[in-house]
């Protein structure tokens, strides 16, 4: 760490090396978990999130710890979510497709009925969790309309996020009874990589962070622009897994991958901070929450009707990125 932060100015690309290395171990053990047969809602909604969610969690702690206002937190958390639900979702569908239900083969001939099983089951849970993010963004949304959020909204918000993972593990627990599965050997060592590959990703953030805000940056790399910076900062590891996951055809991790790191932001990291300090919404809340909102409702419409995301509606949801990035930076 020391001889990093004594290289001068090459030190902000080591540490943003660092955190380069920290997402790709991320990807390996997810990937390697993937393989051993956890299901892919699963690994999206339980694991992924807190891996690729570390770096809003702990840039949220860095700015308080710095003094930071709990507007760049919600800025970030906004600018992590829209960027997830439309660029990082749309942008694959525009290169290969995002079919939840798999197309009847070209030979004419069906499908499994274990296969189509499987796939159907996907879509129910994604179509679970896509609700579950309309669901808090609108908590968010409604808690915020005076403007700001308190402790009381803290708590009502991290109540939400605890409420939703014990769902999800009591889940995966009655799902592995019926399926008379067990956890594998391996399973204890991935965590603990997976472990060393978040506190990487602690120290590159702390770092970056720090580095940002000081006084002698200006123009856009500086304080100013914090909320913006690490929100795009942190989604880097998302755009890993939804570009990779959306190469290796398995568009439910890419979905829910993108989806679950949004729980970590909205509403973990808004209703942690809101815990501690009542603070005021960014300018461009309003239309940051219409356009989440807005992207969560087409998801849930295309892959409750057509299992499916057409790439004209990826196009679209790139082309609101644009419309977001316009809103929140220069409108």
């Amino acid at each position: 760490m020391q001889w990093m932060e004594n290289t001068g100015s090459a030190a902000p690309w080591l540490f943003l090396t660092l955190f380069m290395a920290a997402s790709f171990l991320l990807i390996w053990r997810l990937e390697a978990m993937s393989a051993g047969g956890l299901e892919g809602t699963v690994l999206g909604t339980l694991i992924m999130p807190y891996c690729t969610g570390m770096g809003n969690l702990i840039a949220a702690f860095v700015l308080e710890k710095q003094g930071g206002s709990g507007k760049e937190v919600m800025t970030m958390c906004i600018v992590n979510n829209v960027t997830n639900m439309t660029l990082l979702i749309g942008l694959p569908t525009v290169i290969w497709g995002m079919n939840v239900l798999p197309r009847p083969a070209k030979n004419g001939k069906k499908k499994s009925n274990t296969s189509n099983k499987a796939s159907e089951l996907n879509r129910l849970s994604l179509l679970l969790t896509l609700v579950a993010v309309l669901f808090f963004t609108s908590a968010v949304w409604a808690l915020g309309h005076d403007s700001q959020l308190d402790r009381n909204d803290g708590l009502v918000l991290v109540g939400l996020f605890i409420f939703w993972q014990c769902f999800h593990v009591f889940d995966v627990l009655k799902s592995n009874v019926s399926k008379n599965k067990s956890i594998g050997w391996m399973f204890p060592v991935d965590l603990l990589l997976l472990a060393i590959g978040a506190y990487a990703t602690y120290l590159s953030i702390d770092w970056l962070v720090k580095w940002i805000e000081m006084p002698v940056h200006t123009g856009f790399i500086s304080a100013k622009y914090v909320g913006w910076l690490t929100g795009w900062l942190n989604v880097i590891p998302n755009a890993l897994l939804a570009f990779y996951y959306a190469w290796k055809h398995k568009p439910e991790i890419v979905y829910t991958s993108q989806v679950g790191d949004g729980h970590i932001c909205i509403p973990l990291c808004v209703g942690i901070f809101a815990l501690y300090h009542t603070f005021t919404m960014p300018a461009f809340f309003q239309a940051g929450m219409w356009i989440l909102c807005g992207a969560c409702a087409v998801h849930i419409a295309f892959v409750a009707l057509l299992g499916r995301l057409p790439r004209f509606v990826g196009l679209a949801l790139v082309i609101a990125y644009g419309v977001f990035l316009y809103k929140g930076l220069i409108g």
